[in-house]
């Protein structure tokens, strides 16, 4: 008898950076690994919309000090982006919170968006031609920085269009083989070429241009993803499978019922992308008088009963 059961993805949460570490940040970062989420990833942004001019702390850092105060739970950036960073640094900084975790790094990463982040250095944002021939460069590069800075010798050296590197080393490389897990955010062809070649996770938060239609437009854009994303793997030699995907919850998108409304709400989100083989679910931990307001019972409740509905 065939199988029927629904394919169950783990569950994960983004747990943004507002908060002083000895007066909630510990105890939240410790609290997601007691309710079981699969792992907890943070903004890597300079500062986010609202939150201008509110408490907003650095991602790597704050990684760190969850890596410290955690044991279990996977980590990340959900997502990088070379609108402030260099992969030389970040190769760097990567490596060692990858040590300090003991192999609990995931690096989310994407092209970056034009906001506050792309001009806070005093540039102009660039256009986007040059945010997507930039991204591929900085993935590629940063690829090769912890592939193979770990080797004693010459380190890595690259001359680009936007980055370089002259003998740059990580020793002693990551302590994840061949090197941390990229999960690379992509909408776009380019985006997914980079996702099926480098990546060993897609992440989205959907596909653009259906966030203001209805509940079927936001899935069926989903699914038409799916296919180009399975499309890029096979121009790419490689078995769609072998590539997790990640859909990372938006508050963008108002015609999906609001997943941490209620146990009902989540399980039909779940559901949803589960049928499209989304492996991986993340959704934001509640902050009050915000986009991400949400009833932190309701929440919890979500983490440790909210998929068991669909195993059912």
């Amino acid at each position: 008898m065939a199988d029927s059961r629904v394919h169950v993805p783990r569950l994960s949460t983004v747990i943004l950076p507002v908060y002083r570490w000895a007066q909630g940040g510990r105890r939240t970062w410790r609290r997601a690994e007691e309710l079981g989420f699969h792992a907890a990833y943070t903004y890597d942004h300079l500062s986010w919309r609202s939150f201008r001019d509110r408490p907003w702390f650095g991602a790597l850092p704050t990684l760190t000090a969850a890596a410290a105060a955690t044991e279990r739970i996977r980590l990340g950036t959900m997502v990088a982006s070379p609108n402030f960073r260099h992969p030389v640094t970040l190769a760097k900084e990567l490596m060692t919170l990858d040590d300090i975790s003991e192999g609990r790094v995931t690096l989310g990463i994407g092209s970056g968006g034009t906001g506050f982040d792309a001009t806070v250095l005093g540039s102009d944002p660039w256009a986007p031609r040059e945010r997507a021939d930039r991204f591929a460069e900085f993935v590629r590069l940063l690829d090769r920085l912890l592939r193979e800075g770990a080797a004693p010798g010459a380190g890595v050296s690259y001359q680009g269009e936007f980055y370089s590197a002259r003998g740059a080393r990580n020793i002693p490389g990551c302590v994840q083989r061949p090197r941390v897990p990229f999960a690379v955010a992509a909408t776009g062809p380019r985006g997914m070429r980079l996702a099926a070649r480098h990546g060993q996770a897609w992440v989205t938060t959907g596909e653009p241009g259906t966030f203001e239609g209805t509940a079927a437009d936001f899935y069926a854009g989903l699914a038409r993803q799916v296919d180009r994303l399975d499309a890029a793997c096979a121009e790419a030699g490689r078995e769609p499978g072998t590539l997790e995907r990640i859909l990372l919850h938006s508050s963008l998108a108002p015609a999906v019922p609001n997943p941490l409304s209620s146990l009902s709400a989540f399980a039909e989100l779940a559901g949803r992308v589960a049928e499209l083989g989304f492996h991986e679910l993340v959704v934001h931990w509640p902050i009050p008088d915000s986009v991400f307001e949400a009833d932190q019972d309701i929440f919890e409740r979500i983490a440790t009963e909210g998929l068991r509905q669909l195993a059912r």
